[in-house]
């Protein structure tokens, strides 16, 4: 497989599963409606698991352009390369959203809760701060980037073997970070589905919230390009 199309595979992997957790925690008339932060924040972590496992042995399951700029920063992937995946994260972001439309279509015919519609495909403040939101998710990132550089070896990214320890960090992150902005901490997990959302013909929905979305863009990359920094410091 090339590697192009398994980061489109891993990230639709990664997707679909993460924001089904969303969709079925949020919208009405699903069977896990109510199921808590918990529930997304392990969904998410079994997500990012599924993904990187797939994807790991032909790309090195980067998913994310945070890291995929983080590696090309620190010298261990060609900048050369970094369109490609980051196009690849995108297109495979949208597919996964596309699928959980698909899925839950009934669902989201049912429900009236337009910010809980938008919040199975994209991120939002708890509390609106264009500062303090921009920072929670450039530490959050930093700290995630920074941990999965400790955790793989020197390479282009993370091989399945790795998939495991990875999951727990986003689980840690989303428990212990996700709060503030609901940890998008990858651009192209924001970016691909909020243009799904923006596309897709959902009943009852609201405006994609676009005068937020830089933020979930350039803070994750922010941080993951200081991360990359940090750690040549560092190791």
């Amino acid at each position: 497989m090339s590697p192009f199309l398994a980061e489109i595979i891993g990230t639709a992997f990664l997707i679909a599963l993460g924001d089904g957790v969303v969709a079925n925690v949020v919208l009405s008339k699903s069977k896990g409606n109510q199921g808590g932060w918990i529930v997304i924040t392990l969904g998410w972590a079994m997500a990012v698991f599924v993904g990187v496992y797939c994807a790991g042995r032909y790309s090195g399951a980067h998913l994310n352009p945070a890291v995929t700029l983080a590696l090309a920063v620190k010298g261990d992937f060609p900048w050369s390369q970094v369109p490609a995946y980051f196009i690849a994260q995108l297109l495979g972001a949208m597919l996964g959203a596309g699928l959980v439309w698909l899925i839950y279509k009934q669902q989201f015919d049912e429900s009236t809760d337009a910010d809980g519609k938008l919040a199975v495909f994209c991120t939002g403040p708890a509390i609106r701060n264009s500062f303090y939101n921009f920072l929670t998710e450039f530490l959050a990132t930093a700290i995630f980037v920074l941990a999965v550089l400790f955790i793989t070896k020197p390479a282009t990214g993370l091989g399945s073997l790795d998939a495991l320890p990875v999951a727990f960090l986003v689980l840690a992150i989303g428990l212990s970070l996700g709060g503030p902005t609901g940890y998008a901490i990858n651009p192209a997990r924001d970016l691909g589905p909020r243009l799904m959302h923006f596309l897709l013909p959902i009943p009852g929905k609201r405006n994609s919230d676009w005068p937020y979305a830089w933020i979930p863009i350039l803070a994750p990359l922010a941080g993951g390009a200081v991360a990359a920094w940090l750690f040549a410091l560092l190791a």
